[in-house]
Protein backbone atom coordinates (compact mmCIF):
# COMPACT_ATOMS: atom_id res chain seq x y z
CA UNK A 1 0.00 0.00 0.00
CA UNK A 2 1.10 3.37 -0.91
CA UNK A 3 2.35 5.34 2.05
CA UNK A 4 0.24 8.46 2.48
CA UNK A 5 1.63 11.97 2.07
CA UNK A 6 0.91 14.34 4.56
CA UNK A 7 -1.82 16.93 3.95
CA UNK A 8 0.62 19.57 4.09
CA UNK A 9 2.83 18.61 0.86
CA UNK A 10 2.39 21.56 -1.79
CA UNK A 11 2.98 20.25 -4.72
CA UNK A 12 1.97 23.33 -6.34
CA UNK A 13 3.39 26.38 -5.43
CA UNK A 14 0.98 28.62 -6.51
CA UNK A 15 -2.13 26.46 -4.94
CA UNK A 16 -2.97 29.15 -2.39
CA UNK A 17 -5.18 26.47 -0.20
CA UNK A 18 -2.45 24.11 0.29
CA UNK A 19 0.30 27.04 1.36
CA UNK A 20 -2.22 28.19 3.64
CA UNK A 21 -2.38 24.33 4.94
CA UNK A 22 1.64 24.24 5.04
CA UNK A 23 1.53 26.53 7.90
CA UNK A 24 -1.15 24.22 9.79
CA UNK A 25 0.61 23.01 12.82
CA UNK A 26 -1.27 22.10 16.07
CA UNK A 27 -4.57 23.32 15.15
CA UNK A 28 -3.36 26.93 14.71
CA UNK A 29 -2.81 28.63 11.05
CA UNK A 30 -0.11 30.91 10.75
CA UNK A 31 -2.10 33.17 7.93
CA UNK A 32 -5.26 35.35 8.43
CA UNK A 33 -8.67 33.59 7.82
CA UNK A 34 -9.41 36.24 5.00
CA UNK A 35 -6.63 34.43 3.36
CA UNK A 36 -8.74 31.68 1.89
CA UNK A 37 -11.73 32.01 0.02
CA UNK A 38 -13.78 30.46 -2.91
CA UNK A 39 -11.59 31.08 -5.42
CA UNK A 40 -9.25 28.89 -4.03
CA UNK A 41 -11.61 26.11 -4.45
CA UNK A 42 -10.41 24.97 -8.07
CA UNK A 43 -6.93 23.89 -6.88
CA UNK A 44 -5.93 20.97 -6.33
CA UNK A 45 -6.24 19.90 -2.32
CA UNK A 46 -2.89 17.91 -2.82
CA UNK A 47 -4.22 15.45 0.34
CA UNK A 48 -1.90 12.44 -0.19
CA UNK A 49 -3.42 9.33 1.05
CA UNK A 50 -3.58 5.69 0.76
CA UNK A 51 -4.42 4.86 -2.94
CA UNK A 52 -5.30 1.61 -2.95
CA UNK A 53 -8.91 1.85 -3.94
CA UNK A 54 -10.38 -0.61 -6.57
CA UNK A 55 -12.66 1.70 -8.40
CA UNK A 56 -15.56 -1.10 -9.20
CA UNK A 57 -16.16 -1.64 -5.62
CA UNK A 58 -16.71 2.33 -5.08
CA UNK A 59 -20.38 3.71 -4.97
CA UNK A 60 -21.44 4.69 -9.00
CA UNK A 61 -21.37 7.82 -8.74
CA UNK A 62 -17.60 8.14 -7.00
CA UNK A 63 -16.51 6.23 -10.17
CA UNK A 64 -18.24 8.61 -13.07
CA UNK A 65 -16.39 11.61 -10.90
CA UNK A 66 -13.14 9.76 -11.28
CA UNK A 67 -13.40 9.68 -14.48
CA UNK A 68 -12.59 13.13 -15.20
CA UNK A 69 -9.10 13.93 -16.64
CA UNK A 70 -6.43 15.20 -14.52
CA UNK A 71 -8.71 14.18 -11.38
CA UNK A 72 -6.18 12.66 -9.11
CA UNK A 73 -8.02 9.49 -6.73
CA UNK A 74 -5.82 10.03 -3.45
CA UNK A 75 -8.15 7.25 -1.38
CA UNK A 76 -8.52 7.19 2.04
CA UNK A 77 -6.72 10.22 4.11
CA UNK A 78 -6.26 10.58 7.77
CA UNK A 79 -9.42 13.39 7.85
CA UNK A 80 -12.27 12.60 10.15
CA UNK A 81 -14.97 14.83 11.11
CA UNK A 82 -16.21 13.58 14.91
CA UNK A 83 -19.66 13.75 16.11
CA UNK A 84 -19.86 17.13 17.09
CA UNK A 85 -18.48 17.95 13.98
CA UNK A 86 -15.42 19.10 14.66
CA UNK A 87 -12.58 18.71 11.74
CA UNK A 88 -9.51 16.54 12.43
CA UNK A 89 -6.26 15.65 10.39
CA UNK A 90 -4.15 13.29 11.80
CA UNK A 91 -5.86 13.31 15.90
CA UNK A 92 -5.62 17.20 15.74
CA UNK A 93 -7.89 19.73 15.46
CA UNK A 94 -8.60 22.06 12.52
CA UNK A 95 -8.71 24.84 14.85
CA UNK A 96 -9.48 27.65 11.87
CA UNK A 97 -13.13 27.89 11.26
CA UNK A 98 -12.41 29.34 7.70
CA UNK A 99 -10.39 26.51 6.63
CA UNK A 100 -13.20 24.11 7.80
CA UNK A 101 -15.63 26.33 6.00
CA UNK A 102 -13.79 25.87 3.01
CA UNK A 103 -13.42 22.53 3.12
CA UNK A 104 -17.09 21.76 4.43
CA UNK A 105 -18.08 23.22 0.56
CA UNK A 106 -16.19 20.29 -1.34
CA UNK A 107 -18.07 17.21 1.12
CA UNK A 108 -19.82 14.58 -0.94
CA UNK A 109 -21.98 12.04 0.15
CA UNK A 110 -21.55 8.79 -2.07
CA UNK A 111 -25.06 6.50 -2.99
CA UNK A 112 -23.32 4.12 -0.76
CA UNK A 113 -23.33 6.62 2.20
CA UNK A 114 -19.16 7.38 2.15
CA UNK A 115 -18.35 10.66 2.65
CA UNK A 116 -15.72 12.50 -0.25
CA UNK A 117 -13.51 15.50 -0.70
CA UNK A 118 -13.65 16.34 -4.08
CA UNK A 119 -12.42 18.81 -5.95
CA UNK A 120 -11.71 19.51 -9.91
CA UNK A 121 -8.22 18.34 -9.55
CA UNK A 122 -8.46 15.86 -6.83
CA UNK A 123 -10.99 13.74 -4.99
CA UNK A 124 -10.35 11.24 -1.34
CA UNK A 125 -12.44 9.72 1.40
CA UNK A 126 -12.89 11.17 5.08
CA UNK A 127 -14.53 9.41 7.68
CA UNK A 128 -17.77 10.94 9.48
CA UNK A 129 -18.77 9.76 12.81
CA UNK A 130 -22.66 11.35 12.53
CA UNK A 131 -23.00 13.90 10.41
CA UNK A 132 -20.53 16.60 9.16
CA UNK A 133 -22.60 19.69 10.35
CA UNK A 134 -24.37 20.63 13.21
CA UNK A 135 -27.58 23.15 13.43
CA UNK A 136 -26.34 25.38 16.11
CA UNK A 137 -28.98 28.34 16.97
CA UNK A 138 -32.89 28.70 15.50
CA UNK A 139 -34.41 31.09 13.50
CA UNK A 140 -37.93 31.41 13.67
CA UNK A 141 -40.24 34.41 12.15
CA UNK A 142 -44.30 34.36 12.10
CA UNK A 143 -46.50 31.91 14.12
CA UNK A 144 -48.54 29.21 13.23
CA UNK A 145 -48.92 27.49 10.11
CA UNK A 146 -47.44 30.59 8.85
CA UNK A 147 -44.17 30.33 10.63
CA UNK A 148 -41.11 29.84 9.08
CA UNK A 149 -37.67 28.26 10.67
CA UNK A 150 -34.45 28.46 10.28
CA UNK A 151 -31.20 27.09 11.31
CA UNK A 152 -27.63 28.12 11.66
CA UNK A 153 -25.23 25.81 10.95
CA UNK A 154 -21.56 25.49 12.94
CA UNK A 155 -20.07 26.78 9.47
CA UNK A 156 -22.57 29.75 9.65
CA UNK A 157 -24.61 28.27 6.49
CA UNK A 158 -28.86 29.76 6.76
CA UNK A 159 -31.02 26.04 6.29
CA UNK A 160 -34.51 27.08 6.22
CA UNK A 161 -36.54 24.00 7.56
CA UNK A 162 -38.70 22.98 4.13
CA UNK A 163 -39.59 20.38 1.88
CA UNK A 164 -36.13 20.06 0.25
CA UNK A 165 -34.69 20.68 3.98
CA UNK A 166 -36.63 18.31 6.16
CA UNK A 167 -36.41 17.20 9.61
CA UNK A 168 -35.39 13.89 10.77
CA UNK A 169 -35.52 12.76 13.98
CA UNK A 170 -33.46 9.03 15.11
CA UNK A 171 -32.83 7.41 18.16
CA UNK A 172 -30.02 6.90 19.73
CA UNK A 173 -29.21 2.68 20.45
CA UNK A 174 -28.31 3.14 24.51
CA UNK A 175 -30.18 5.63 25.68
CA UNK A 176 -33.26 6.25 23.46
CA UNK A 177 -32.70 9.82 23.19
CA UNK A 178 -33.84 11.81 20.27
CA UNK A 179 -31.39 12.54 17.65
CA UNK A 180 -32.51 15.35 15.48
CA UNK A 181 -31.42 16.26 11.82
CA UNK A 182 -31.83 18.64 9.23
CA UNK A 183 -30.95 18.06 5.70
CA UNK A 184 -28.30 21.15 4.72
CA UNK A 185 -27.54 19.50 1.01
CA UNK A 186 -27.25 16.33 -1.18
CA UNK A 187 -27.97 13.86 1.76
CA UNK A 188 -25.47 16.05 3.98
CA UNK A 189 -27.35 16.45 7.44
CA UNK A 190 -26.59 18.59 10.59
CA UNK A 191 -27.36 17.41 13.87
CA UNK A 192 -29.53 19.77 15.67
CA UNK A 193 -27.68 20.41 19.27
CA UNK A 194 -29.83 20.33 22.30
CA UNK A 195 -30.40 23.86 23.09
CA UNK A 196 -31.82 24.49 20.07
CA UNK A 197 -34.18 20.94 19.51
CA UNK A 198 -35.06 22.18 22.94
CA UNK A 199 -36.26 25.79 21.34
CA UNK A 200 -38.07 23.61 18.25
CA UNK A 201 -40.46 21.83 20.94
CA UNK A 202 -41.17 25.09 22.55
CA UNK A 203 -42.31 26.31 18.75
CA UNK A 204 -44.48 22.70 18.50
CA UNK A 205 -48.33 22.37 18.15
CA UNK A 206 -50.16 19.44 18.49
CA UNK A 207 -52.07 18.19 15.16
CA UNK A 208 -54.21 14.71 14.84
CA UNK A 209 -52.64 12.28 12.52
CA UNK A 210 -54.52 9.16 12.37
CA UNK A 211 -56.04 9.25 15.20
CA UNK A 212 -53.05 10.24 17.20
CA UNK A 213 -51.94 13.39 18.81
CA UNK A 214 -48.29 14.60 17.05
CA UNK A 215 -46.04 17.23 18.46
CA UNK A 216 -44.52 19.31 15.50
CA UNK A 217 -43.90 22.45 14.28
CA UNK A 218 -44.96 24.80 11.03
CA UNK A 219 -42.04 26.19 8.88
CA UNK A 220 -42.61 27.13 5.08
CA UNK A 221 -46.08 25.61 5.03
CA UNK A 222 -45.13 22.32 5.74
CA UNK A 223 -45.72 20.66 9.13
CA UNK A 224 -42.69 18.42 10.36
CA UNK A 225 -43.80 15.83 13.39
CA UNK A 226 -41.29 15.89 16.32
CA UNK A 227 -42.96 13.21 18.19
CA UNK A 228 -46.28 11.45 19.32
CA UNK A 229 -47.85 12.87 22.60
CA UNK A 230 -50.60 10.37 22.84
CA UNK A 231 -53.92 9.11 21.36
CA UNK A 232 -56.30 12.02 20.54
CA UNK A 233 -58.59 13.00 23.38
CA UNK A 234 -56.13 11.97 26.40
Amino acid sequence: MQVPRAILTILDSNNILCNRLAHYKDGIMAQPDSDISQQDLPMSLNMGGDGDLVLTDLAPDIQELAKKPGRIMCGDIHMRIDANATWFYNGSPIGRKEMVKLFSTVLHLDELGQYWMITPAEMARIKVDDAPFTALELITEGSGDNMTISFRTNVDTIIALDEDHPLRITHDDKTSEPRPYITVRDGLDALIVRSAFYQLIEEGVEMDIDGEQILGVWSHGCFFPIGPTGPVGT
